[in-house]
């Protein structure tokens, strides 16, 4: 199967279309260092062609409307992405630290894993791995050449695709063993996530609702959008705990799902066919 052809199929049916070039999408990061820069790519990668898409899915929704195929696809690309970022990442030479190594040598193990589980579990219907540009088109982005550059964009794969993840666990409500199997890999991608942010001298968990307070300049808050809720459950939370770290400490701990609008929103530029 076409990547490029099931996007535009998932798109026909799912999502609302609107105009944009990769240059118009992201032009606002044009006075943003190379070495400040960051992006991520959703669970569902939008086509980068002149359309880009908005999706209408939410977590609550997405058992109604989601097709499992579709979401194990987006899954299965997902991994693709990551598992070809960490390999090219490990196959460059003066990129990693050798201190680092053995921790990004795991995590590619890791992706390739994944990788095999979603092919095997959607057979003939799986997609083909995409190429990818990771410089981000228009971005050029210096992420083989700059390892501060590769762990951002490391840890923006890791957050975007954990929280994307969690924003579509709905639509495998269904059938226990692929939801079950899926929660197995979404746990370990938090900690893949969590890894990075502490190499990057971060929290462990999303702290705020900003980039900013992630160690990411303010353009790429998008990622983050959501995260300083501290209503759980519809109970207010933030006066509650004020000896235990007040509002913050409630922010930081639970994580919010990314619906498929505000993850396609996010990014999408770095696959190219």
């Amino acid at each position: 199967m076409n990547i490029i052809k099931f996007l535009d199929d998932i798109s026909n049916k799912e999502l609302l279309e609107t105009k944009g070039s990769r240059r118009d999408s992201f032009n606002q990061m044009k006075n943003v260092g190379k070495n400040f820069a960051l992006a991520s790519i959703p669970f569902a990668l939008a086509a980068t062609s002149k359309k880009t898409s908005a999706a209408t899915m939410s977590m609550s929704s997405a058992m109604f409307q989601a097709d499992t195929t579709a979401i194990l696809n987006f899954a299965l690309t997902l991994e693709y992405l990551e598992r070809n970022f960490y390999q090219i990442a490990l196959g460059t030479d003066g990129l990693i630290p050798e201190e680092d190594k053995d921790i990004f040598g795991l995590i590619a193990e890791h992706e390739t894993s994944h990788v095999e589980f979603f092919k095997a579990a959607l057979g003939d219907a799986a997609i083909d791995e995409p190429t990818f540009d990771f410089t981000g088109g228009d971005l050029g982005l210096d992420t083989f050449s700059n390892y501060q550059t590769f762990l951002a964009l490391s840890q923006g794969f890791e957050d975007t695709g954990v929280r994307a993840f969690k924003g579509q666990a709905g639509a495998l409500a269904n059938n226990d063993d692929l939801l079950t199997f899926a929660l197995q890999i979404h746990s370990v991608e938090a900690r893949h996530a969590s890894q990075v942010r502490r190499m990057r001298n971060q929290k462990g968990w999303v702290t705020g609702g900003t980039a900013a307070s992630n160690g990411i300049p303010s353009v790429f808050d998008a990622i983050y959008a959501g995260e300083a809720n501290t209503v759980q459950g519809g109970v207010e939370l933030a006066g509650l705990f004020g000896s235990f770290g007040g509002p913050q400490a409630v922010q930081e701990a639970f994580d919010e799902p990314l619906t498929m609008a505000e993850v396609l929103a996010i990014g999408g530029i770095f696959i190219v066919s």
